[in-house]
C-alpha cells in the first residue's frame, strides 16, 4: 500500500500542462522590413537616385533592426528557418551600412577593391540559394521572394567584379521585383489573418 501523499505526488507526476502559443505572427514585419528597403536600395542600383541618408537609415532601422527582433520572435516560436532567415537578413543591412559609414568616419580601410565587395555578395548568394531549397516545402510566394533574392545576389557580385555598369543596373530593376515580392508576401498575410479567408493567395506547398 502506499500513503496518501505518495498517491498525490503520483498523479501530480501524470499531470501535463499544454500551453498554446498566442502571440502575433512576426514574418509579415520581417518581410516588409526587407521588401521595403530591398526596393529602396535597388531603386538606387537602377540608378534613380544616388545612396544617401534615406537608404542608410532604412537599413539600419527597418531592413536591419526590425529583422533582427522579427528573428528573435521566430526562435520563441521555434522557427529555425524564420529565426536563421530575419536575424541574417537583418545583421546583412546592418553590415552593409557599416560597410559604407566606417571608411566614410575613418574608422577603418575600405574592401579595397571590387574583388571584395564581389566575395561579400557571392557568400551571401550562396546563403540564400540554400535557404531558397528550405522554401520549397513552405510556399510559391517565398519561393520566389528567395529565388529572385538569389539572382540578385549574384547579379550585383557580377557587376561589381566585372564593373559593367549596365550589370548593376539590370540587379537593380530585378532586385525592385524582389523587393516588391516580400512586400507582397509579407502583406498578403497580414489581409488574410484580418479577413480571416484568403484574399492575396500565396499558395501553399
Amino acid at each position: 500500500m502506499i500513503s496518501l501523499e505518495e498517491e498525490k505526488m503520483q498523479n501530480s507526476n501524470n499531470c501535463s500542462v499544454t500551453i498554446s502559443d498566442i502571440t502575433a505572427n512576426p514574418a509579415p514585419l520581417g518581410l516588409l522590413g526587407f521588401g521595403m528597403t530591398t526596393v529602396l536600395l535597388n531603386l538606387h542600383n537602377a540608378g534613380l537616385f544616388t545612396l544617401g541618408s534615406m537608404i542608410l537609415a532604412m537599413g539600419l532601422c527597418y531592413g536591419g533592426t526590425a529583422q533582427i527582433i522579427v528573428g528573435i520572435m521566430e526562435w520563441k516560436k521555434n522557427n529555425t528557418f524564420g529565426m536563421t532567415a530575419f536575424l541574417s537578413y537583418g545583421l546583412f543591412w546592418i553590415s552593409l551600412v557599416m560597410l559604407l559609414l566606417l571608411p566614410a568616419s575613418g574608422l577603418a580601410e575600405g574592401t579595397g577593391g571590387n574583388i571584395a565587395m564581389a566575395s561579400y555578395l557571392t557568400m551571401w548568394g550562396i546563403f540564400t540559394a540554400i535557404m531558397f531549397i528550405g522554401t520549397l516545402k513552405m510556399n510559391r510566394a517565398l519561393q520566389f521572394v528567395f529565388g529572385s533574392l538569389t539572382i540578385l545576389f549574384f547579379l550585383l557580385a557580377i557587376g561589381d567584379l566585372t564593373g559593367i555598369e549596365a550589370i548593376t543596373r539590370i540587379a537593380g530593376i530585378e532586385g525592385v521585383i524582389c523587393g516588391f515580392s516580400a512586400i507582397y508576401a509579407g502583406l498578403a498575410q497580414v489581409l488574410n489573418e484580418v479577413y480571416g479567408k484568403v484574399i492575396w493567395p500565396i499558395w501553399p506547398v
